[in-house]
């Protein structure tokens, strides 16, 4: 994140004694990245937050691989991914390599009975459908359809909602999200040919302060593993914190696309990047307004990244028979383009509705069992005339 952030109360000098108004100490705890050199920020804790009181169980989480070197173009029909209750359970990965781990879930409960720590990968949650509530230790951010949730590794939440019919693509990434380096100024803010700025990020506010003592189960998320630890004190214990690293969202609805007179390239739509991979939104447009501009993209080959595009809403130009909710895989390897016919239909059309998410990693993805669960089996001919 590119800018300074606090909530609730601090001390004004930070790493000295802090205490309430009954003389009792505030525990300070630095919550950062990249060891010492990335974003971080300071956390002042009621209770001391080390306190394991007890380790109940370790089991695999571990996705299952059906092809570990894939050359097929998929077409995965993600709304058959079926809903359950448990917000981690319910979270299916389809596509993954060292960098990353994309998949859907369709929780249907609150996350309520268990606190959850990603402990290797920071996390986005795209919220396809639902609304309620992102709770965390540096407090909470309300979000709706279409809403983007930045979650940094090491974060303590819970997923609150407000509906049971749920859609989330989710992606972990074992390098931080940062805002792309070509909108921003040498000090981080934003410039003004960005297609957003600071005011359309959300950022935490109701910052909930638990001095409680008891059995507190978290989940915890680390090197394919899933450890279950009980905790002695409430994890939301924070009475203040500052800095730059903490939880976000933004709506996709507040990218404002970057046209032109022909086609642009794919980077204009760029929202988020790692150090392995980057994240595009595709957003309702004007099309190009060149008087002989061909909108559909052009054809071009994928020698350097491996393209998934997730289809939100619209109408999808570029592609026939596609729904809400599919995941499109193109491989490194084989060129793609138009569907037959798409190009033809797209000359003369001056805007399009379409609204998708598009992963573009840079190292190829294998494919999960999960995956080809719901995958349509012949997506890679549909180039075919």
């Amino acid at each position: 994140m590119p800018i300074y952030h606090k909530l609730g109360e601090i001390p004004q000098k930070r790493h000295t004694v802090f205490q309430n108004k009954n003389s009792a100490h505030y525990y300070e705890q630095l919550f950062g990245t990249e060891g010492f050199n990335g974003m971080s920020s300071l956390l002042y804790h009621t209770h001391r937050p080390t306190q394991v009181k007890e380790i109940i169980k370790s089991y695999s989480v571990a996705p299952k691989i059906a092809i570990d070197k894939n050359i097929k173009a998929l077409l995965l029909k993600g709304f058959e991914i079926k809903p359950e209750k448990d917000f981690l359970q319910s979270r299916k990965s389809l596509l993954l390599n060292s960098d990353c781990i994309i998949g859907l879930a369709a929780p249907t409960e609150s996350q309520t009975s268990y606190f959850y720590k990603n402990a290797d990968a920071d996390e986005m949650l795209f919220i396809h459908k639902g609304k309620g509530v992102l709770k965390t230790f540096m407090g909470n951010i309300p979000f709706e359809y279409d809403d983007y949730l930045i979650i940094p590794r090491g974060m303590i939440y819970q997923m609150h909602f407000e509906t049971s019919d749920n859609r989330i693509l989710f992606c972990e990434s074992y390098s931080p999200y940062y805002t792309p380096k070509r909108y921003k100024n040498s000090q981080g803010q934003l410039l003004e040919h960005s297609p957003f700025c600071e005011r359309d990020y959300k950022l935490p506010t109701e910052l909930e302060t638990h001095d409680a003592k008891g059995d507190f189960v978290m989940k915890i998320k680390k090197e394919g593993m899933m450890h279950e630890l009980v905790f002695a004190t409430h994890p939301f214990d924070v009475v203040g914190w500052d800095g730059y690293n903490y939880p976000w969202g933004f709506s996709i609805h507040n990218f404002e696309p970057i046209t032109g007179r022909v086609h642009q390239p794919p980077p204009v739509h760029q929202t988020f990047e790692t150090a392995t991979f980057v994240v595009c939104s595709f957003c309702p447009r004007l099309y190009d307004y060149h008087p002989r501009a061909i909108p559909a993209p052009y054809n071009h080959s994928n020698i350097d990244s491996d393209e998934v595009l997730y289809y939100v809403d619209g109408d999808f130009m570029s592609r026939n028979n596609i729904e809400q909710g599919h995941i499109t895989l193109h491989p490194k390897g084989i060129p793609h383009g138009p569907a037959p016919g798409a190009m033809e239909r797209s000359i003369g059309q001056k805007e399009t509705q379409e609204l998708a998410v598009m992963i573009d990693t840079f190292r190829p993805l294998m494919v999960t069992e999960e995956a080809m669960g719901i995958d349509d089996g012949k997506y890679y001919k549909s180039w075919v005339e």
